[in-house]
């Protein structure tokens, strides 16, 4: 079992900066693949970026690749998004995300959400 827990949301002008953080439970936090997510009202939960387990190999969307950065601490248990050079087309409500590696996101662990708001 493993509990999420996201911070950092918040409002901010567009070309500003923000970190995610997600604190995540359990012991075996390193074995699981870890993600951000981020959907807006009426529309798909659409994938943002994500971090392997113990390799650290990270992927990216293309809508944000270049501005945005997710890293992991396995030592703390937690991962983050540095989002820069955010867009009023960012806003929407980030998840952290974590799943096996041989499992698939609908198998996996969800947070309880963060709002960002990315004003033009």
């Amino acid at each position: 079992q493993v509990q999420l827990v996201e911070s950092g949301g918040g409002l901010v002008q567009a070309g500003g900066s923000l970190r995610l953080s997600c604190a995540a439970s359990g012991r075996t936090f390193s074995a699981y693949v870890m993600a951000w997510f981020r959907q807006v009202p009426e529309r798909e939960r659409e994938f943002v970026a994500a971090v392997s387990d113990s390799i650290g190999d990270t992927y990216y969307s293309d809508s944000v690749k270049g501005r945005f950065t997710i890293s992991r601490d396995n030592a703390k248990n937690t991962v983050d998004l540095q989002m820069n050079s955010l867009k009023p087309g960012d806003t929407a409500v980030y998840y952290c995300a974590a799943t096996l590696p041989d499992a698939g996101w609908a198998e996996g662990y969800w947070g309880q959400g963060t709002q960002v708001t990315v004003s033009s």
